[in-house]
């Protein structure tokens, strides 16, 4: 009878939590739909569609994004020629990912909203942000869509032609070339054995927010700060891992790219990456509970018949 009053408990606590679980998801949808002014400072926000859309799949693609009104956003298209201009990459490929970029005010933060997330294999939201600072892109609303499975690497391209048809928007392309090797090496870096996307992004953006503090002037100093961020979050990497990181760093400290000025971001992005790993670490202790109820509940009906 003990077992039985657990199980029914169990059984109405995990009710609750899907309850609750789907009318969070309602809730966030419904808001998701809510038209929002046009900051005028910035012109309309910019859809820009992959090449390689066929029609219906460009039809699909202005539903993910909200697209409800073709007169309240600027519409373009992203090329491979512009996979080549932006970060030095095949003309012939063939583009996919869409993306929407909506400017904002100054101290607003950049968000990312991966809106077919199934879709984008391998960047997650915190990986985008953090190319995206490193390309000089903040400030912003970043809808990121694909109708077909990608890897999600080309979207930049789109987010940065999006982002240079803005009213006043101008991008650095060494920079936007910077940011796209942080982004393979980040995806990279994430298949390690003992590594994933969080512990990656993690990474990064600690080293950032180091870089900030510290103003490093040196190679040696850039070396110190990787080497101490990689201990502090218990990671290992070989040396040659290490040396990718290291010579990334050094390219952003040749362009000068003051991380500084986004420091209250990078603070934001830690934040988030943390909240992430904790839920997936409360996502693992829950099962683990519900694994030993279970196991418990077996060997007690095992003593029964023993």
């Amino acid at each position: 009878m003990k077992h039985f009053y657990k199980l029914t408990v169990f059984a109405i606590i995990l009710a609750l939590i899907v309850s609750v679980s789907s009318t969070s998801k309602v809730l966030a949808n419904t808001n998701g739909n809510t038209e929002e002014s046009i900051n005028e400072k910035f012109g309309l926000p910019i859809v820009v569609y992959g090449e390689a859309l066929s029609a219906a799949q460009k039809e699909e693609v202005r539903d993910l994004l909200n697209v409800t009104d073709t007169s309240k956003v600027k519409e373009i298209t992203v090329s491979g020629e512009d996979l080549d201009k932006y970060i030095k990459g095949d003309a012939h490929s063939n583009m996919y990912s869409s993306a929407k970029i909506t400017r904002k005010d100054a101290g607003e933060g950049l968000v990312i909203n991966q809106v077919t997330p199934e879709n984008i294999t391998e960047v997650t939201d915190e990986m985008y942000a953090n190319a995206l600072l490193t390309a000089g892109i903040q400030d912003a609303v970043v809808d990121v869509a694909s109708p077909v499975k990608v890897s999600g690497h080309s979207a930049l391209v789109g987010i940065y032609k999006a982002y240079d048809e803005g009213e006043g928007a101008t991008l650095d392309l060494e920079r936007t070339e910077v940011a796209n090797e942080e982004l393979n090496l980040a995806t990279d870096l994430a298949k390690k054995e003992g590594l994933n996307q969080d512990k990656v992004s993690e990474l990064l953006t600690e080293i950032k927010k180091e870089i900030a503090e510290q103003n490093p002037a040196t190679k040696e100093e850039v070396a110190a700060i990787i080497d101490e961020k990689l201990k502090t979050l218990e990671i290992s990497l070989s040396p040659e891992d290490r040396q990718l990181l290291l010579d990334l760093f050094e390219k952003m400290r040749d362009l000068n790219i003051n991380f500084d000025n986004v420091k209250s971001q990078l603070e934001n992005l830690t934040q988030d990456i943390q909240q992430r790993i904790e839920e997936a670490v409360g996502d693992k202790n829950f099962l683990q509970q519900v694994a030993d109820f279970f196991k418990e509940l077996i060997e007690s009906i095992k003593s029964i018949f023993s």
